[in-house]
Parts: structure tokens; C-alpha cells; sequence
């Protein structure tokens, strides 16, 4: 017959070993380097290539914005050809600048993107952006962020 002092110390163990068990299985993607397509979080809009549309206008706004993560990302109001606004998700700021490509108000630009909804209004999530002869790339066919290290970009 176990003694109370025995029941409790069998208890600290399972609970040891099941927390452990709990905490790998959490880290075990990190720890091999894998990576997954779900959400960060709920309300970030995922690329989907199946809503995915070239739109080309005039550049009404760039506007700097801080996301949830501290990052500085790049969005951009644009008028298009057919009269109405959009909201275009660029990406980081700092991924524009290493490639030397800028956006100000006034420039003309076509941009190919995935159509989300965000914030209950429309957004475009760009994949590449044209501006005269120079293209941006920002994502790649299925729609991983050239920035990010993902291992599946290709």
C-alpha cells in the first residue's frame, strides 16, 4: 500500500512528464524548422491565389503602419482605372527600401494580388507591383513573402 507521501510524489512525476510531453510537442515544429500556412492570428487576411486580380491605377496615398508585431508596413491608397479606391497591402517597409523601390503619390502602378476583405472593406495583398520599368516582387506564385524565410518559398 502506497503511503501519502508516495501518491503525491507519483503525481509530480506524471504531471512533470506530461507538461514536458505538452511542451514539445508545441516546439517540435521550431525545432525542426518547419513552418505552416494557418493564420498568426485571427483577422490577418491569408494570401489565396484564387482571388487573385491585376488591378493598375494612380497612387493616392502611401501610408506607414504599424502592425501588431511592431513591424512597419507599407500600404498604399490606390485610385483605379475604373474610379474606385483600394486599399493595397505592400508589405514591410523595410523590404522596399533594400530593394530601392518607393511609391509616392501620383505614381502610376499596376498591382497583381490576392482581393481579401479586411476591416469589413476590400483590400488587395500584392504580390508583385509595376511602376514604370521596375517590378517589385513581393511574394512568390502561391503567395509566401519573399521576406519571410519560409522554407516552403520557391
Amino acid at each position: 500500500m502506497e503511503t501519502a507521501m508516495e501518491t503525491r510524489k507519483s503525481r509530480y512525476v506524471v504531471l512533470f512528464f506530461a507538461s514536458a510531453l505538452f511542451f514539445a510537442m508545441q516546439l517540435s515544429p521550431w525545432l525542426l524548422g518547419q513552418t505552416t500556412t494557418t493564420p498568426p492570428s485571427k483577422g490577418s487576411p491569408m494570401y489565396d491565389t484564387a482571388t487573385e486580380t491585376t488591378v493598375s491605377g494612380t497612387v493616392e496615398a502611401v501610408n506607414q503602419v504599424t502592425g501588431r508585431r511592431g513591424w512597419n508596413g507599407t500600404h498604399v491608397q490606390l485610385k483605379t482605372a475604373e474610379g474606385s479606391s483600394m486599399d493595397v497591402h505592400v508589405g514591410p517597409s523595410w523590404f522596399l527600401s533594400k530593394n530601392k523601390f518607393s511609391l509616392a503619390q501620383g505614381d502610376q502602378i499596376q498591382v497583381t494580388g490576392s482581393k481579401v476583405r479586411f476591416n469589413d472593406a476590400d483590400a488587395l495583398l500584392a504580390r508583385t507591383i509595376k511602376k514604370g520599368d521596375s517590378e517589385l516582387t513581393l511574394r512568390n506564385a502561391q503567395g509566401f513573402p519573399a521576406w519571410s524565410r519560409s522554407r516552403w518559398r520557391n
